[in-house]
């Protein structure tokens, strides 16, 4: 078989049309998108393309065409125009400590364009210096400029909640901003990328006619990997991954979209799947969490923490537009930051309530989530939770025996090596049994195991329900109370009831914590089979 090559960090089009990478064809949406408006911004997850297709503007409009034969936008274009471009990458000005900072790092940005067209020494912010740009860049050639501007929120994103410096940093961003519509009879386009949504009165204070295209259904596949791109451009990788594996190409194929698929960006949005790590697994011939290997942003743990967001409700939210795609400086919780950072994704739409379902998107979001919010949420290290304890819980569970993985559960929390984190996180807790319910649902996410927690019934609201392929497990939590009390709970508000005829044995468990020795007392469980 002939090697492929695949684009795992290549973000410039050039270098990965010219190096002979594997490209999925985008070109059609591109030149859709640019036909559509002047002014254009786009919002999704890191990793996820936003600099390759950004990259894949600047060679259009800069009359690249011998980039593009043999794709899409060939038949689409007919005069293929040269434009000056202004290309700038923000994520190189994450990090800065302070505005006067972040003003000396955008000026060291367009130092390459005031090389190349000159600088006046009036022009002393990085908003004169880009005016300046532009008018000189028309000028000179003649021709309109195109503005693209990746990661534009980079800057802001550390100092979210430091309200003094993030005020400084935004009104630096917006006096950057200003010249885009101040020259737009010299601009030909504006596009601008990022992961938030900032307002456009506080950022784009002038760009009253900047388009978001987040959510627009003809482009929710514009970044990442579609499923009829998967079985079809990219099926030869799925062969070669599934000879590795020694598996069949279905098999291979419902593996890979368990961990990368999920993705809808839109109400009618295509399944799309995480484009780096698809490529990464493809490149190792291995599935694994590349996405959260690369790094999981810290300030989105930051946000977690400061909103004390309920990370088991994270399964399933059902929420109006208005909750999940609002400015990042409005927030009254990190559901806005979870959805534009990629942790969350619509699921489902009801046209008549106007409310979208909102879910972890697949098996690598929801497991490295967890190892990123283990240390934060109850004080343990992933680590801990993988070695050994994890696939002997695991198979005691698949097997129907509860005794025996409650014997392990009990023994890993007695054993926890980090006991003054986990003795502090506890204090914290709003409840003893919250916290426990917070501790089973995050071991149960590490194992990839399905489990939801106070799930509503008729008569009261079930602790934990855990869904294993044979069993679902019914589980009632108390602290310093019986376990049998839980268990007599569970029987007398008829929790089992709504799980009668789904097919599966369901085992109803009482468990009894004990807040001195941190670990379960006692517990207690009896069997209960189905209708059908």
């Amino acid at each position: 078989m002939t090697e492929r090559y695949y684009p795992v960090g290549i973000q410039t089009f050039r270098n990965l049309i010219n190096e002979g990478y594997v490209y999925v064809d985008k070109t059609d949406l591109m030149w859709e998108m640019q036909n559509k408006r002047k002014y254009i911004f786009l919002s999704r997850p890191r990793r996820f393309g936003k600099s390759l297709l950004s990259s894949t503007l600047h060679s259009f409009f800069a009359g690249e065409k011998d980039l593009f034969s043999g794709l899409k936008v060939m038949s689409l274009e007919k005069d293929w125009n040269h434009y000056p471009v202004i290309h700038l990458d923000l994520s190189v000005a994450k990090g800065q400590s302070s505005a006067a900072a972040l003003k000396e790092r955008l000026t060291l940005i367009l130092k390459p364009y005031t090389k190349e067209y000159g600088a006046d020494p009036e022009e002393k912010t990085p908003g004169g210096i880009i005016d300046g740009l532009i008018q000189r860049i028309y000028q000179q050639t003649g021709l309109q400029v195109v503005v693209i501007i990746d990661e534009y929120d980079a800057p802001l994103l550390d100092v979210l909640h430091d309200d003094d410096e993030l005020a400084k940093m935004r009104d630096v961003m917006q006096e950057f901003y200003i010249p885009l519509k101040a020259n737009e009879q010299r601009i030909k386009f504006c596009f601008i990328t990022g992961i938030t949504k900032f307002s456009q009165l506080s950022i784009f204070s002038t760009i009253n006619n900047l388009t978001n295209i987040s959510m627009w259904p003809q482009f929710s596949a514009i970044c990442g990997i579609t499923e009829h791109e998967l079985t079809t451009t990219l099926r030869k990788d799925i062969e070669r991954m599934a000879e590795s594996y020694g598996v069949s190409y279905e098999q291979m194929h419902e593996k890979l979209k368990m961990h990368y698929d999920g993705y809808h960006f839109a109400k009618d949005s295509e399944d799309v799947y995480n484009p780096f790590s698809l490529f990464k697994a493809f490149d190792s011939k291995e599935t694994a969490d590349y996405w959260f290997d690369s790094g999981t942003p810290s300030f989105l743990i930051r946000e977690m923490k400061h909103y004390r967001t309920n990370i088991m409700s994270l399964d399933r939210m059902e929420v109006p537009t208005t909750a999940f795609d609002q400015p990042t400086e409005d927030m009254e919780d990190a559901l806005p930051i979870l959805y534009q950072c990629g942790y969350l994704t619509i699921k489902d739409y009801n046209p008549e309530l106007g409310t979208y379902i909102l879910s972890i998107p697949n098996q690598e979001v929801k497991i490295g989530y967890t190892k990123g919010l283990l240390p934060s949420y109850i004080g343990l290290k992933a680590t801990d939770v993988q070695m050994g304890f994890a696939s002997k819980f695991w198979m005691a569970l698949r097997k129907d025996d509860i005794d025996l993985a409650m014997r392990e559960l009990q023994a890993y929390l007695a054993g926890i090596p980090y006991v003054e984190g986990f003795k502090k996180k506890l204090a914290e807790a709003a409840t003893a049994e919250g916290f426990y319910e917070y501790t089973l649902y995050l071991i149960f996410s590490m194992l990839n195991v399905y489990a939801r927690t106070q799930v509503k019934c008729a008569h009261g609201r079930t602790d934990i329900i855990v869904f294993m392929p044979d069993t679902i497990y019914l589980l009632e939590l108390k602290v310093n109370d019986s376990a049998q009390k839980a268990l007599a709970q569970i029987n007398e508000k008829d929790y089992a009831k709504p799980y009668l005829t789904d097919g599966r044995r369901i085992m109803k468990v009482g468990i009894k914590f004990d807040s001195e020795s941190r670990t379960i007392a006692e517990w207690a469980s009896e069997m209960q089979q189905n209708l059908r």
